[in-house]
């Protein structure tokens, strides 16, 4: 091909393009990749077809393009036009300005998953109260998910999405407000829970925080808020980009779109991860007293002020965007010349204006078995996402003997970064390879079984069990598995509240030093040490610098466990596989439709997906896990908190029924 292209009119183009058999010379026809040998594959994945962004490239004014008039207009705010701003009304500055947004989201999305156990820790809420403040973004992403998507469809999406955003930055100063004005986090005075006989009895009244009302009001409608601006991002953005782009060019884009959202919850996660710890010791002056708390609550602010700043500065740029960017109509008559791949009942159909219309829309969307099967995909993708998810830490807990904060970072690191490079990998094969919609259907299938096969062989992943008093070790035969206090520690009047793993000399794991029955702890070269333990009497004894007899040290005992890493490994493969079909799905399920039902059926996507999906998911996961519980930590008031000690045979066997069931399920249409 010629570095220089002669200069092509819009009159020539159109021409062109109705000649269906001059149209095969400038974009050649696709065929499967199962059609293709391996070598030619391979070529076809590593070079880029030039012919890719001919038709973008061009930027007609208008166009008459079967009988219906595309306006374009021009980048700018209503009569106010800038010429020299002109050069950025293209889909590249506005996949850029969108993917900060997208960033900003998934920022907000990890704060307020890192705040919400700080709100449950500080004001002691109800089941209620949690549920809704956990879920309420969930139900307004339910309620507003339609409107929004036949409303926006109407309408400038490009304006739609500066809304979005806009409301997006409303929600951070919703949750920023409590943390500047009001005391979230208290200092935590730490004393060491020892065996002692004065152990101050704790009551069910608690203290009374007079501004713990308006803290969880501001959280409920900060959760809202961004719930309702994630449909106009994930819904409008997603199809405006989707009809500006080449068809063969979707996958990239999208994959493109997409990892900002992970990356983005991974900042956030970071940047608010210093908040999570309580200041402990902290005395301040009479002066200091009323703002205080504003300093050892800094992260929390600032983080979510990140997410204004972010969401806001892109707000005016996006407003600016046409409906229609140059080179728009071109795009749609490609598209309209491809061969259809959604239910013909839809062609040439018009979305009404009333109710009754909608109805029956949305009625012939859930007749559309390719649709539907997609939807069901990212549903059960969500479930089984989610489910993994708070499995994983729980089983590593029980198999391991982890820590409950050393599992979850662990399960964290590879959830994230698995799932933001299996999306965009996704993404990247699709744009390649340039699937058709079968192809796409196949690969989504046997990514599927392949996770599944992964997520299985985890478990035939063991590990020498650690002895851990009261989870499998009845203290010497004076206790009973499933209840951590025994003769050597009743009288120490214990809880399980804090959890303190201390390795004794008799190379046993003790929950915490009182439950260990130690009443002496000292501090040896900046490492807890602890003597005078009733409930050890067994094993080697060394003598610390003073002379004295070490009992036990703070931490986990050597497991000498080499296995860790293989059950990671197999972790890692299944997060990787069971991710790789998200872009393929979300472009089948756009491509299922016609244009002008591509935002509706994202709508009816995200409307099943919230509920269905990542609601499902959580209870799902809360009733294996109630029923698989054997010790749970319960305060004075009879109040459940974590659970301690699981039945890991029960608790695997019905995680394991459940979890290959949900896949087969997605398998089976196919």
């Amino acid at each position: 091909m010629d570095q220089e292209e002669p200069a092509t009119t819009i009159e020539s183009l159109v021409e062109e393009i109705d000649d269906k058999e001059h149209m095969k010379t400038l974009i050649p026809l696709r065929t499967g990749t199962y059609l293709q040998t391996f070598p030619t594959a391979f070529i076809s994945f590593s070079h880029k077809h030039k012919q890719k962004n001919v038709l973008s490239a061009i930027s007609p004014e208008s166009t008459v393009v079967n009988n219906k008039t595309f306006w374009e207009k021009p980048f700018g705010l209503g009569p106010l036009v800038v010429p020299a701003l002109q050069r950025f009304n293209n889909i590249d500055c506005f996949t850029f300005l969108f993917v900060l947004s997208v960033f900003s989201h998934g920022m907000i999305v990890a704060l307020t998953d890192l705040s919400l156990p700080k709100y449950q820790a500080e004001f002691s809420l109800s089941s209620l109260e949690k549920f809704m403040l956990e879920f309420s973004d969930y139900f307004a992403s339910f309620l507003v998910a339609i409107p929004v998507s036949y409303f926006g469809s109407r309408g400038n999406r490009a304006k739609w999405v500066a809304v979005g955003s806009f409301l997006l930055g409303v929600a951070a100063i919703m949750f920023a407000v409590p943390y500047l004005k009001y005391e979230i986090i208290r200092p935590l005075d730490k004393t060491e829970d020892l065996c002692t006989d004065e152990h101050i009895l704790e009551t069910c009244e608690g203290r009374i925080i007079p501004h713990r009302s308006i803290c969880i009001h501001l959280f409920f409608v900060g959760q809202c808020l961004h719930g309702i601006s994630g449909m106009s991002l994930y819904i409008l953005g997603v199809t405006f980009i989707f009809d500006h782009v080449p068809s063969c060019s979707v996958g990239f884009y999208l994959a493109i779109v997409d990892l900002p959202r992970f990356v983005g919850y991974t900042l956030g996660y970071t940047i608010g991860f210093h908040g999570l710890l309580s200041p402990e010791n902290v005395t301040v002056n009479a002066q200091e007293t009323v703002y205080g708390f504003r300093q050892w609550q800094q992260p929390w602010w600032i983080a979510y002020l990140v997410v204004v700043i972010l969401s806001w500065a892109v707000f005016l740029p996006l407003f600016c965007f046409p409906s229609s960017l140059p080179g728009a109509q071109v795009l749609r008559l490609e598209k309209e010349n491809e061969p259809p791949t959604f239910d013909q009942r839809l062609k040439d159909k018009e979305i009404g204006t009333n109710l009754k219309d909608i109805h029956n829309t949305i009625q012939l969307l859930l007749k559309n078995t390719l649709l539907m099967t997609q939807i069901f995909c990212k549903a059960v993708e969500f479930i089984t996402s989610e489910e993994s998810s708070l499995f994983v830490p729980v089983y590593l807990e029980s198999q391991f003997m982890l820590t409950p904060s050393l599992a979850t970072v662990l399960t964290g690191l590879i959830i994230l970064p698995g799932t933001a490079v299996a999306h965009f990998m996704g993404g990247l094969i699709v744009d390649r390879l340039e699937m058709n919609y079968k192809t796409k259907v196949n690969f989504t299938a046997v990514t599927t079984v392949l996770a599944t096969v992964f997520f299985t062989l985890i478990f035939f992943v063991e590990c020498e069990t650690v002895k851990s008093a009261g989870i499998n070790e009845d203290y010497d035969g004076l206790g009973v598995l499933g209840n951590l206090t025994a003769p050597c520690n009743e009288y120490c009047g214990c809880t399980s509240a804090a959890h303190t793993t201390i390795c004794g000399r008799d190379d046993t794991e003790y929950f915490s030093p009182c439950f260990a029955g130690c009443k002496i702890v000292k501090d040896i070269l900046e490492e807890k040490t602890y003597y005078n333990c009733s409930c050890i009497k067994e094993g080697l004894t060394t003598a610390d610098i003073e002379g004295h007899f070490i009992d036990a040290t703070i931490g986990k005992c050597n497991r000498k466990c080499h296995t860790l890493p293989l059950f990671f490994a197999f972790y890692f493969s299944s997060v990787i596989f069971g991710n790789l079909c998200s872009i393929p799905v979300n472009i089948t399920i756009l491509k299922s439709v016609p244009s002008n039902f591509s935002s509706l059926s994202m709508g009816l996507t995200f409307t099943i997906l919230k509920i269905g999906g990542v609601v499902t998911g959580p209870l799902l996961f809360q009733g294996i896990q109630y029923v698989s519980c054997i010790y749970w930590n319960i305060d004075e008031c009879g109040i459940k908190g974590h659970c301690w000690i699981f039945n890991k045979i029960r608790m695997v066997t019905l995680f394991m029924a459940e979890f290959p069931l949900l896949k087969l399920n997605l398998v089976l249409p196919y």
